[in-house]
C-alpha cells in the first residue's frame, strides 16, 4: 500500500502511482509530494548537497517485517519542469520518479550495479507505457 501526502496544490494521478507501487512491492511505502525548497532542505541535510533534486529515497530497516519499505520524496515543482522540458506529462514524470525511488528502496543502485537497476526500471516503464527512464536519460 502507498500512503501519498501531497504538500502541493498540484493534482497528481494518484491512481497510477498506487498501481505502480502495488506492482513493484507488497510492502507499504510513504510518498511525499513536495516543492523544491523542501526537497532541497532534505537533500542538504541527508546528502550534503545544497540544491533541489527530483526524487529522494529513504529506506527503513526491516526489523519485524511490518515496517514500510521506506519513504520517497518527489519535488512536484522539479518534476513539472522536467516534464515540460522532455515533452511528457507531470503524471508520467511522477510515475518515473516513483519507479526510480522504489527500486532504490528495494536495494538497487544504478551507480554501483552492472545495469540491474536499469533493466528493472526499463521493465516497469514498459509495463506502464511510460517515456524514457531517468537512468537512460542520464546516459544519453
Amino acid at each position: 500500500m502507498i500512503d501519498i501526502e501531497n504538500e502541493t496544490n498540484t493534482q497528481i494521478n494518484t491512481e497510477l502511482l498506487t498501481k505502480i507501487a502495488d506492482a513493484i512491492t507488497k510492502r507499504d511505502v510513504e510518498l511525499i509530494l513536495t516543492d523544491n525548497t523542501t526537497i532541497q532542505n532534505y537533500n542538504r541535510e541527508y546528502r550534503h548537497l545544497d540544491k533541489p533534486t527530483d526524487v529522494l529515497s529513504f529506506p527503513i530497516e526491516n526489523i519485524s517485517g511490518h515496517e514500510p519499505v521506506g519513504i520517497i520524496v518527489i519535488s512536484v515543482e522539479y518534476a513539472n519542469n522536467a516534464a515540460k522540458e522532455l515533452g511528457h506529462t507531470l503524471d508520467e514524470e511522477a510515475a518515473l520518479l516513483l519507479i526510480h525511488g522504489l527500486l532504490h528502496l528495494l536495494g538497487y543502485d544504478h551507480e554501483a550495479d552492472n545495469g540491474e537497476m536499469r533493466d528493472k526500471e526499463e521493465f516497469w516503464i514498459k509495463e506502464f507505457e511510460l517515456p524514457k527512464s531517468l537512468i537512460v536519460r542520464s546516459e544519453d
